[in-house]
Parts: structure tokens; sequence; C-alpha cells
């Protein structure tokens, strides 16, 4: 048993997610943490937020398009494939109807097309999207374990930073609210001014209590861990070591960082086995400088791909 099913069946992490570069294998290490928690008789909710999904092809079973599926072979153990489509526009609808709320209530008459539109084409805009369906899913507390398996390094670190924006963003737009609100009042020749709720602020600060009970879930190293992947080559080692750097600067936990691919030790004369060798164990010794005790997990190399319940079992054998 490595660090990481120790760590797993005698902790309390709930929301577990794994990053790293573009294809070191975060899927298969998601898909396999997710098979282990399941076997421990844990509900657990195995959940892609990369645009570019891999799940259906690891497990060879359709996901993408039917919301949260029972994986076949595993009791316990349901995925989801986020559409992002479908969530960028509701997403996009629901601001739409927010941004058209304001402007009736604030009684502007003005075209509100291009409020829309600058709202719903910003940069952040899918990130935003994504962030707010991952809130939904994990406050719904439905399972009692979440496993995520997150796009590349630089979406997942914007969609980390979305709660810390958010809630930066929703405390200004409050502020300029209620300075508005005051303001009109006085200006108003109605003697008596009847107190009137404010539908904007109020789904406002509803919008920002969920900002901050998911920022507090996400920062609490009894519930969450975010571990990393790597291979032990030159980029991927040098990605985790930035990526370690950001996700602490968020406050989310690390739960440590596991080495995909290990080549087994043989006694083959082969150059270029010698060669993969002798730079592999290079490498090894820099990820052991670099990561120490946080390395959690060495996975071997293994004679077929991951795929299919039975080689995702084999993982944390």
């Amino acid at each position: 048993m490595n660090k990481i099913t120790e760590s797993l069946a005698s902790g309390t992490n709930k929301y577990i997610f794994f990053g790293g570069k573009g294809g070191v294998g975060k899927t298969v290490m998601a898909s396999a943490t997710a098979i282990y928690l399941a076997s421990l008789g844990k509900r657990t909710l195995l959940c892609s937020t990369n645009p570019v999904h891999s799940l259906s092809s690891c497990f060879g079973q359709q996901f993408i398009g039917h919301g949260e599926t029972q994986v076949e072979g595993c009791t316990n153990l349901y995925a989801l494939e986020i559409e992002t489509a479908t969530t960028v526009e509701k997403y996009r609808d629901d601001t739409r109807g927010k941004i058209l709320d304001f402007l009736k209530y604030a009684d502007i008459p003005i075209d509100p097309t291009p409020f829309v539109d600058a709202a719903t084409t910003n940069p952040a805009f899918e990130e935003s999207a994504m962030f707010d369906n991952v809130v939904d899913i994990i406050l719904a507390n439905k399972y009692d374990c979440y496993v995520f398996d997150t796009a590349p390094v630089a979406h997942t670190y914007r969609l980390l930073g979305m709660s810390k924006m958010y809630d930066m963003w929703l405390g200004k737009m409050i502020k300029s609210r209620e300075d508005a609100i005051c303001l009109k009042k006085s200006l108003s020749f109605k003697k008596n001014k009847k107190e009137v709720c404010d539908p904007m602020i109020e789904g406002m600060l509803k919008s920002r209590r969920k900002t901050e009970e998911i920022r507090k879930l996400l920062t609490d190293p009894k519930l969450t861990a975010f571990y990393f992947v790597t291979l032990p080559l030159a980029l991927p080692i040098s990605v985790v070591e930035r990526f370690i750097y950001w996700v602490r600067a968020f406050q989310i936990p690390v739960g440590g960082v596991i080495v995909n691919q290990v080549m087994p030790q043989t006694d083959s004369k082969s150059p270029f086995i010698v060669n993969r060798q002798t730079e592999q164990k290079s490498y090894m010794e820099l990820i052991d400088k670099k990561f120490g005790s946080l390395v959690s997990a060495r996975i071997p190399m293994f004679n077929n791909e991951i795929l299919g319940m039975e080689m995702l079992k084999k993982v944390f054998d």
C-alpha cells in the first residue's frame, strides 16, 4: 500500500483533485483513486473538468451527455464528464437574465445587448461557467467522495482562481449597488420612501455565500487534497513544481506527487533501455530532491495501456 491508499483508507479527504501537465496520466490516476474509494464502500463521483474528456475512453463506457452515470462493474462509483458547451450556454443564459433584471429594476431605458455581450465574451467566462458548475456539484453533497480529473495546468489554474476572483468581484459589485441605491434614495422626490428588497443584492449575496462556502471546503486540509501527476522527465517535473506553488497560493492543501510510468530495472543490454533507465534514475533523484516527502506513489510502466476496470484496479496494487 502506497501513501495515497494509506491516506485515503485512514483519512477524511472528501474532495480529491488530480492535476499536472497534459499527457502525464491524470485521468488514469483519478480513475484508479475513485475505484479504490468505491471499493472502501464510499459512494464516489469521478468528475472530469477537462474540456477534452477521457473518462469514457478510459472505462470503455459512454459518460458524456448522460449526467452522473453509474460506472459498470463498480457498485459505488459514478462518473460525470461536464459538457463544456452546455455548461457555458446555460451560464450565458443565466448571466443574460441577471443583467436584464438589473436594468429593469434600475429602470434604465437602454439596449442590454452590449452589456450582455461584454459579460459573456470575456476570456474567463468559460472558467466562470465551469467553476459555477463544480460548485453546484460539490454543494449538492450527494456523495461521500468527489474525485476531479482536471484539465492541463493553465485551465485548472484559472478554474481554481475563480473562487478568489469571484469573491473580490462580488464584493465590489455589492458595494457599487448599495452606493447606487443610496444615491437613488437621496435624489428621490418621494417623501415616504418605502424600503424595497433589492433582488440584485439578494442574488449577489447568495452567490457570495456559495463562494465563501466552497472556499472553506477547498482550503480545509481535512476535506481536500490536490495531487500532482508527473513523469520522470524534465518538463512535467518543472510544471508540477510551478503548479504546487500556484495551488498553495490559493491555500488549497497539497496531497502529494505521483510519479507515473517508472521503468522497472532490467538486465537488458539494449542501448536504448540502458539510456532510458539511466535518464530516469537521474530524474527520479531530481524528483526526490525537489519534492521529498510529497512523493506519494511511484507507478510502474505497465506492459499494456491502462484501459478498462481490470487494468485500472492494478494501478495501486
